[in-house]
């Protein structure tokens, strides 16, 4: 089977097919026993990541049990800082940690070593294209730099990610270089994995929904605008998913400014709005991972009503966010043949 005839691929190309592909955020992650089982062998979550043998084992774990439509690398956007030398770590029952950035440690950043640290990553995607079945698109991805920086300022996660909102007001010319750094190394990053056998990439911006108008457009629209150009003008055939969750109404032009083939939503988009980001292309999401996590009738019915309203355009169905670790796999099993069914009606 060609590239072209990959089902996500086809729809990333403008195709509409009924039923839809299918894949999840996290589908490789700690809901699965084969998952946990690994993550104990591996040591750390880092060490994960960096390992080929294991990443390209938890990628192909969910491909094995369920087949879904596409396999997503396995990795984190905490590379990127990682890579940048900020002493990245995850703590058991506190996630990800690092240390803080200043302005002063900003205009000491060296982009030279990310390409050498990530090597073990495009490894990863390069056996994953050779082993993955044929008709399965592969997925790169990254964190798109205001979702990055942010942890970079803090430190770790906030609630708000107001460190990151008041250093950028503070010093907006460091803030700025940030984001252009980061903007840089990861569209460079985005083409390694494609050159090593990625189909397409998804760019996530986690905390896209925590910046106002003018804001989003600073912070979260313009990097990732500079991040495409930069990858298509050395890989013009290139399809990109861009995911700023959150958004809400400013999702309305986020394709054109970014230059994004799709958009991913996550699940407080009203399906109505989904609906008219659908008409200028495809879309992709959006059911709440709550419902994966309650099954029954009330995953049947939001999976319906999905099919429902996107199902005559452009869509890849997948999760609103990340499927959760008290996610039943069972329940992932009953997505799976609902939307492959074409839902209640089919």
């Amino acid at each position: 089977m060609t590239a072209l005839e990959r089902k996500v691929l086809q729809v990333l190309n403008g195709e509409t097919l009924s039923p839809p592909p299918v894949w999840l955020m996290r589908q490789a992650g700690r809901y699965l026993p084969e998952y946990r089982a690994t993550r104990r062998q591996a040591g750390s979550f880092l060490d994960l990541c960096y390992t080929p043998d294991m990443a390209v084992e938890v990628t192909l774990q969910p491909i094995r049990r369920y087949g879904f439509d596409a396999a997503i690398l396995f990795s984190d956007i905490l590379v990127i800082p990682d890579a940048l030398r900020r002493n990245v770590r995850f703590e058991e029952g506190h996630g990800p940690r690092m240390d803080p950035i200043d302005a002063e440690g900003i205009a000491r950043l060296d982009p030279l070593p990310v390409s050498s640290h990530l090597k073990p990553v495009i490894e990863t995607v390069s056996r994953l294209r050779t082993e993955l079945p044929g008709e399965t698109t592969l997925l790169g991805f990254c964190g798109a730099p205001w979702t990055v920086a942010t942890y970079m300022i803090a430190g770790h996660g906030t609630p708000d990610q107001a460190p990151a909102r008041l250093f950028a007001y503070r010093y907006p010319q460091a803030f700025g270089r940030l984001l252009d750094l980061l903007a840089d190394v990861s569209a460079d990053y985005l083409v390694e994995q494609l050159d090593a056998g990625a189909d397409a990439v998804q760019i996530f911006d986690s905390w896209a929904g925590v910046l106002g108008e003018e804001e989003f457009a600073r912070y979260a629209v313009e990097p990732v605008k500079r991040m495409i150009a930069s990858v298509r003008a050395r890989r013009p055939q290139a399809r990109i998913i861009a995911f700023a969750k959150g958004a809400g109404v400013l999702l309305k032009t986020y394709r054109q400014q970014t230059g994004a083939d799709a958009i991913g939503l996550d699940w407080s988009v009203p399906l109505s709005f989904a609906a008219e980001l659908q008409k200028d292309g495809p879309v992709q999401g959006n059911l709440d991972p709550m419902r994966v996590v309650a099954g029954g009738n009330s995953l049947d019915e939001g999976i319906d009503r999905i099919l429902d309203r996107l199902g005559n355009g452009p869509l890849i169905f997948n999760l609103g966010h990340g499927i959760t670790p008290q996610a039943d796999p069972a329940h992932v099993t009953q997505l799976l043949a609902r939307v492959r069914r074409g839902g209640e009606t089919s």
